[in-house]
């Protein structure tokens, strides 16, 4: 298959640059490739779609305020995104500078505090902080949430709060799984009255989410690396979820790549480490039976996904409602409840 295979158009003013002042007044399209049929609902109506005894599956990762911005030796500005934390001072990251560092060279914080540049890591950068505070306090100090790209804004103090899920809490993504943006503690109290189990993964989401593809053929892309931990307690409660008949529904997409990545001999198991799983249409996805997800990006990695999910064709479709019936896209956007294509 080709990348242009799963290109569609969207006008520039669906993309969602700041989030509803609710968060769960998002809009829901429920999508069965199965029926064929796309409904137009809203995400609070999600209890009503759920079963007793079906367990939703959430990613606990909690975003790190990954943005820095500093100075060359030479004066020259320097914004730092740090794609992972590698080490209590250590960190691989992305520059953006107008002439790239060499190894050896300097970045001084705002603070006056500096990082130095160890090397490179392919498009990343090898960086080293020279402070007595490790990487993450320095980054609650002096960094910013790290919007995505399409965000033509930088970010605000809302942001700090917003671009986080109410159930973060294991620090070291640098993306939100923003799937989990639309839940509030009085919708998952619903749901936990409803008789809806809860459970977690930690995949800690990278920038190379949002990398875009490079090569034509989906065969020839090589995947990010992303540090991911599917517990021994979620695999007990996945067990108990299929002996019982419920359905195991994961919210987002990190989630369902967690889980494939985690399986051993056709089931899920525990497993905690890195993942380059590259999931497209073609590939059998059978560690969920439900997936709310929101609308990604024209020809990326993650339509790819949820198109091996519920089919190609069936999601463009999909996605063309979505654009005509005007949904908010992406991060802060609104969210789709996707059944899977036939497994006959």
């Amino acid at each position: 298959m080709k990348k242009s295979d799963f290109h569609f158009d969207l006008p520039h003013e669906l993309i969602a640059q700041v989030p509803l002042a609710e968060r769960s007044a998002s809009r829901l399209l429920v999508a069965d490739p199965r029926s064929g049929t796309l409904e137009d609902r809203r995400f609070t109506e999600l209890v009503d779609l759920l079963r007793p005894g079906d367990l939703l599956v959430f990613n606990d990762t909690r975003v790190l305020p990954a943005r820095l911005h500093g100075r060359k030796a030479s004066g020259g500005l320097v914004e730092i995104l740090i794609e992972r934390v590698t080490g209590s001072h250590e960190a691989r990251a992305q520059l953006g500078v107008s002439k790239k560092p060499k190894a050896g060279g300097r970045i001084v914080l705002a603070d006056g505090s500096e990082i130095s540049v160890l090397g490179r890591d392919g498009e990343f950068f090898l960086l080293r902080f020279e402070t007595v505070e490790p990487v993450e306090k320095v980054l609650l100090k002096l960094g910013r949430m790290p919007l995505p790209p399409y965000i033509e804004r930088e970010a605000g103090t809302a942001d700090d709060e917003r671009y986080q899920t109410v159930f973060a809490r294991a620090s070291g993504a640098v993306a939100a799984p923003t799937a989990g943006l639309h839940f509030d503690a009085a919708l998952l109290e619903r749901l936990a009255a409803r008789g809806i189990e809860t459970g977690f993964v930690t995949l800690h989401v990278g920038a190379g989410t949002f990398q875009p593809m490079r090569s034509e053929r989906l065969e020839d892309h090589t995947m990010h690396r992303e540090w991911l931990n599917v517990g021994a307690e979620l695999v007990e409660k996945i067990q108990r979820t299929r002996a019982r008949g419920g359905r195991v529904v994961a919210i987002g997409t990190t989630v369902v790549r967690a889980l494939e990545s985690s399986i051993k001999d056709g089931a899920v198991a525990p497993f905690a480490g890195e993942t380059q799983i590259f999931i497209f249409p073609g590939y059998r996805i059978s560690s969920v039976d439900a997936l709310v997800t929101n609308f990604h990006l024209p020809e990326s990695t993650l339509l790819m996904l949820v198109s091996a999910f519920a089919g190609r064709d069936f999601m463009l479709d999909a996605y063309r409602h979505a654009v005509e019936q005007r949904y908010r896209f992406f991060s802060y956007g609104d969210a789709m409840l996707l059944y899977p294509q036939s497994r006959e």
